[in-house]
């Protein structure tokens, strides 16, 4: 197989910290791209990781005929506009997750991508975490033989924490200041166009965190487009609250919330009409940690744990990418299911709004 040349867009936190890393040990690809509008920053980045060419915006990179595809990390305000430009100009495209912030928005990245004949993969890194690719051959398994009955609930609790575990991998930084990417005008063209302003903070706060949460839901029930929203209860202005949600026919709820914790307190349960299956997720950062499985039979009171491959999930969704541009296989997390996601938060805002509304009439 060819070596597949990979340009780069952003130096923020994700980029250095995350994907130029995991880039740059993929076996079957070479960084030869970066684009950064800090310049300063941008060649400090390229000489760390051995990136020849430095472009001043992602257009210039895009018409680099050498590069094969592009991988980007940019916040959510700009970060979709970014992905269609990228997919318009013909070349295959990585995006951290949201996908968009509206499924207008979403909309507007998957025809970039009809139009341009490419594929964008975006970072549902849950999907590749060796935890929850167990749990998820073992919930298949369990439906597929009967064995344990049928699923009859999921619940998901987010309450947050540390998130870093002790990470210090290098990370450069500069004076230049930072690009103006939370334009007024920006998160205008791209929000819910029925979204009232002042809710806006809260809808995306609450779209960036419990998108991983929902995506990972519709991943262990394998179920794509087939989920509504029945209930939603959210503290004022927060993002602690309830979310309860119909996914593929069982009831699944999302709770989600803040604590002040030195791990990572995130886990998911799939029951069964004989037992269940919790997955316990580890702190985003700590590489090489997968998620812990438990696997529960109620017949014969036997709960015991799985162990899977040891890895991290961020560098194992980058060798996919990688994978499957060789191989032209089909994406785990493509462009057309993460728009999924972006329709299922606003149904989750539209029933908080109504909600509000039945409350100041009664």
């Amino acid at each position: 197989m060819s070596t597949l040349r990979i340009g780069y867009v952003g130096c923020g936190f994700m980029a250095q910290r995350v994907h130029l890393p995991n880039i740059a040990q993929a076996q079957g690809c070479e960084l030869v791209a970066l684009a950064e509008l800090r310049p300063e920053l941008a060649a400090r980045v390229a000489a760390r990781f051995g990136i020849e060419r430095i472009y001043p915006d992602h257009q210039a990179l895009a018409s680099d005929p050498d590069v094969g595809a592009v991988c980007l990390s940019l916040p959510y305000s700009i970060q979709g506009d970014v992905a269609a430009d990228i997919l318009a100009a013909g070349k295959d495209a990585f995006t951290e997750k949201p996908m968009a912030l509206s499924t207008a928005q979403a909309e507007r990245i998957l025809e970039a991508q009809r139009r341009g004949g490419s594929r964008l993969m975006v970072g549902y890194m849950k999907r590749y975490d060796p935890g929850n690719e167990l749990a998820r051959q073992r919930i298949d398994q369990w439906r597929r033989t009967g064995e344990m009955g049928a699923v009859t609930y999921v619940r998901n609790h987010g309450f947050c924490g540390d998130w870093l575990a002790t990470l210090d991998s290098p990370f450069e930084k500069t004076d230049e200041p930072a690009p103006q990417y939370y334009a007024t005008d920006m998160l205008a063209r791209n929000k819910p166009d029925w979204l009232p302003d002042e809710m806006l903070p809260q809808y995306t706060g609450y779209l960036q965190q419990y998108t991983h949460n929902v995506n990972l839901i519709r991943f262990f029930l394998d179920a794509g487009d087939r989920v509504q929203v029945k209930a939603v209860d959210f503290d004022p202005g927060s993002l602690a609250g309830v979310v309860v949600l119909d996914v593929d026919g069982v009831r699944a709820v999302l709770e989600s919330g803040g604590v002040q914790y030195h791990g990572w307190e995130e886990n998911t349960q799939v029951y069964f009409n004989k037992g269940w299956i919790k997955v316990e997720s580890p702190p985003l950062m700590l590489r090489g940690s997968p998620a812990s499985v438990e696997v529960y039979r109620g017949e014969t009171r036997e709960s015991r744990r799985l162990y899977p491959d040891w890895g991290w999930s961020y560098r194992r969704e980058i060798d996919h990418f990688v994978h499957c541009l060789a191989t032209g296989q089909p994406f785990r997390s493509p462009a057309e299911d993460a728009a999924v996601d972006v329709r299922i938060f606003e149904d989750i805002f539209r029933k908080l709004m109504e909600n509000r509304r039945e409350e100041a009439e009664s």
